[in-house]
């Protein structure tokens, strides 16, 4: 299985069980760009050549333990950040019987709300948690499969999209409850996590058979199988091709099953996809209620 991942300060990962491989050498030969800056993560757009590169260096590349490693998200710089709310039956029927969700809104599905953006400065790692910025109002986890656009495309059909995957990874999609836009409360900073890696394409089968779960200190809170996504992986990719341009390094959080609930400060949450692996991420309070 290849997994790619990015640690530390920057540096490139190839993860073998419970060790990284540093090769961070092998970015040597990616492409030094001039602005402006191309609409792609340039890690994702020569994914191939990367991962050639990689194994070439790995026989003689330093070890580390995965334990070991701050895990930052292994898409540095997506061009887009994509969103599907309400993918699953299941969680619209929550959504629709707790008020803390839907803030009295009639909740419906994908199929008429459409997808959103989150912004860019969500992004963040494993490692590097989640920070409560409203205390007073409640903040959900939902765990997501998301896939990586690894191939420029406007129009893809559903036939054709997984052509344009580069990889999966897992998603938190965490969100403030409230009234404003979705796309706004979802929007804070480290409220879009990816890691701890990235699966390339060819190691996944079906991205639409996943088993998924998600744990909070222990406790059980999300437990489903992709299976049950109303637009599965390449509906999605079709959906979304249909609006914009895809490129290289965009990610589509695909959205989340039942069982979303709140977290606090000093709550762990423990996130599985199945052929992917799992990323623990840590809960902490908001810096200006520390200082």
């Amino acid at each position: 299985m290849t997994r790619i991942c990015r640690f530390d300060d920057d540096r490139l990962g190839l993860v073998q069980g419970n060790e990284i491989l540093d090769v961070t050498a092998a970015l040597d030969g990616l492409p030094r760009p001039r602005w402006p800056l191309p609409r792609a993560d340039l890690l994702v757009r020569h994914l191939d050549d990367i991962v050639r590169r990689a194994r070439e260096l790995s026989d003689r590349a330093r070890r580390l333990k995965v334990a070991d490693a701050r895990l930052l998200s292994p898409i540095a710089n997506p061009p887009k950040i994509i969103a599907a709310p309400v993918n699953y039956l299941r969680h619209q029927a929550e959504a629709l019987a707790d008020g803390g969700v839907n803030f009295e809104k009639n909740v419906k599905t994908i199929a008429e709300y459409g997808l959103f953006l989150k912004s860019a400065t969500s992004l963040v790692g494993a490692s590097q948690g989640v920070e409560i910025r409203f205390p007073d109002r409640r903040t959900d986890h939902e765990i997501e499969l998301v896939a990586v656009i690894g191939r420029e495309g406007r129009d893809i059909p559903a036939s054709r999209a997984r052509q344009h995957i580069a990889g999966y990874t897992i998603g938190l999609d965490m969100t403030v409850r409230g009234p404003e836009d979705r796309s706004l409360r979802k929007s804070l900073d480290g409220f879009s996590v990816l890691g701890p890696w990235l699966v390339t394409a060819d190691e996944i089968l079906d991205p639409n058979a996943l088993s998924l779960r998600l744990e909070v200190n222990g406790e059980l809170r999300q437990s489903a199988s992709t299976c049950d996504l109303i637009f599965n992986v390449e509906r999605l990719v079709e959906y979304a091709s249909s609006y914009y341009t895809l490129y290289a390094g965009d990610v589509i959080f695909t959205g989340t099953p039942e069982g979303v609930g709140p977290v606090r400060p000093g709550d762990v949450m423990r996130c599985v996809i199945e052929q992917i692996g799992e990323m623990r991420v840590a809960v902490t309070g908001s810096r200006a209620a520390r200082t």
